[in-house]
C-alpha cells in the first residue's frame, strides 16, 4: 500500500547553487546600462544600502546618493532615539560578545522622538540626499507621516515578512492601499519571498517590493523560527509576479533582492534571478564612512523578547566608492561591486538589468569548487 503523502516539497536554491551560462553575444562592459528607477526617481546604480544603523546614518545616506546609489535610514533605531546616536553606537561596538545582544534590548527601549524624524530627514535634504527611510508596519501609521511631512521621498515599510493581509486584534490594521494614498511619496514594502504575497503587495499600489527573509550576515530568522526562501528561488517567484502584474496592469513594480550577497556574482546572479536593484548591509558596513565602524546588527537584533539576528565584526576594508567602483586588489569579489555586475552583463550581452533579467541560470552546486582545489587549501 502506498503511503499518503501530507504535503509536498520542492527544492529551493540559493547564490552558492547556480551558475549564470555566458551569452551567445558578449559586449563591452562600459557599453551597458546599470540605471535603476523607483518611484519617480531614477538612480546611476541598482545598489541600496539596508535600514540599519551599523551602515546608513544621514551621512552615510548622502554619501550613498553621491556616488549615484540610494541609502535607507531606520527610523526606529538610534537616530531618532537619541539626540547623540554615535555615542550608543560606540558602546554597542565596545560590549563583549555576551553583552551586546542585552545591551541593544537596552539601547532601543528608549522611545522615538518624533522631533528627530524630522530633523534626521532634513538633515539628509540639507547635505543633498533622497531622503528614503524605513519603518516598521506596526508603527507606519504613527510615524510614516510625519516623515512625509517633513521631505522624506521615499518611505519602506519593512519587517521580517510582510503582506497585504495581517490578522492582529486591531480594530483596524495598517491597510498599505490606504497608506499610499495618504502619503505624497513612493512607498516601498518588504519583506516577502512568494509569488502569491508579492501580487498582493503590488496590488496595493506600492512602488516597490523588498525580498528576502533571513538571508543575511547579521540575521537569525532562519535559524530562531525555520522561515526563510533561498534567495535566487525568491527571487525568481517574486519576478514571475512582477511580470504577471504588470502584463494585467501595464505597471511595472521593481523588486528588490535584499540579502544574502558577498560578492560581485552573488549580485550578478540577483539580477540574473529578476532583480532590478540589490540591497546590501554587511558589504557596505565595511565602508570607512559607515558609522558602525567595522561592525554590523540588524533590525530585528534587539527585539525584546525574540531576538533575531546578532551583531558580527567584518572589519573595515576601505571608501565606499573603493566597495562600489574599485580599483582593489582584493580577487575575492568583495570589491568593485559595480563593474563585476557590469562584467557579467558584458559576458551575457546583457546591455541592461531588464535585459540581465534573460540570461541563463543553471543549476550548478559545484561551480565555486570545481578546480578550485589549491584556493580552498588552508594557508
Amino acid at each position: 500500500m502506498e503511503a499518503s503523502r501530507f504535503k509536498e516539497l520542492r527544492r529551493g536554491y540559493g547564490f552558492d547553487d547556480v551558475a549564470i551560462v555566458p551569452g551567445e553575444v558578449t559586449i563591452n562592459p562600459d557599453q551597458t546600462d546599470v540605471g535603476f528607477s523607483l518611484g519617480g526617481f531614477s538612480f546611476e546604480l541598482p545598489f541600496l544600502a539596508s535600514a540599519v544603523d551599523a551602515v546608513v546614518s544621514p551621512r552615510f545616506a548622502v554619501a550613498m546618493a553621491k556616488s549615484g546609489g540610494l541609502a535607507i535610514l531606520n527610523l526606529e533605531g538610534v537616530y531618532t532615539r537619541y539626540e547623540d546616536p554615535y555615542s550608543q553606537i560606540r558602546e554597542v561596538i565596545e560590549s563583549s560578545s555576551n553583552e551586546a545582544t542585552p545591551f541593544l534590548q537596552r539601547m532601543y527601549s528608549e522611545p522615538i522622538q518624533e522631533n528627530l524624524i524630522g530633523e534626521r530627514v532634513q538633515e539628509m535634504k540639507r547635505m543633498g540626499g533622497v531622503s528614503a527611510v524605513s519603518v516598521t508596519p506596526a508603527n507606519t501609521k504613527r510615524y510614516a507621516q510625519v516623515a512625509a511631512e517633513a521631505g522624506a521621498d521615499i518611505i519602506v515599510i519593512q519587517s521580517t515578512v510582510t503582506t497585504a493581509r495581517h490578522i492582529s486584534k486591531s480594530e483596524k490594521g495598517l491597510v498599505i492601499s490606504d497608506i499610499c494614498k495618504e502619503l505624497n511619496v513612493p512607498v516601498v514594502v518588504g519583506n516577502t519571498v512568494t509569488y502569491g504575497a508579492t501580487m498582493e503587495l503590488m496590488e496595493t499600489g506600492i512602488q516597490g517590493v523588498l525580498v528576502g527573509v533571513g538571508p543575511g550576515a547579521i540575521c537569525t530568522t532562519r535559524e530562531v523560527v525555520g522561515v526563510g526562501v533561498p534567495q535566487v528561488t525568491a527571487t525568481m517567484d517574486c519576478a514571475a509576479a512582477r511580470d504577471e502584474y504588470c502584463k494585467q496592469t501595464g505597471r511595472y513594480v521593481p523588486i528588490i533582492t535584499d540579502g544574502g550577497m558577498r560578492t560581485g556574482g552573488d549580485v550578478c546572479k540577483a539580477f540574473a534571478s529578476g532583480a532590478d536593484a540589490v540591497m546590501l548591509g554587511t558589504t557596505f558596513a565595511q565602508a570607512e564612512e559607515a558609522p558602525g565602524l567595522g561592525y554590523n546588527w540588524g533590525m530585528a537584533s534587539y527585539h525584546p523578547a525574540l531576538p533575531r539576528g546578532t551583531r558580527i565584526n567584518v572589519g573595515t576594508v576601505g571608501p565606499l566608492d573603493q566597495i562600489l567602483f574599485g580599483p582593489t586588489s582584493v580577487s575575492d569579489g568583495t570589491q568593485n561591486m559595480v563593474g563585476a555586475l557590469k562584467a557579467g552583463m558584458g559576458m551575457t550581452g546583457a546591455r541592461n538589468i531588464r535585459e540581465m533579467h534573460e540570461a541563463e541560470l543553471m543549476i550548478a552546486p559545484a561551480i565555486k569548487t570545481e578546480g578550485k582545489y589549491f584556493q580552498l587549501m588552508p594557508n
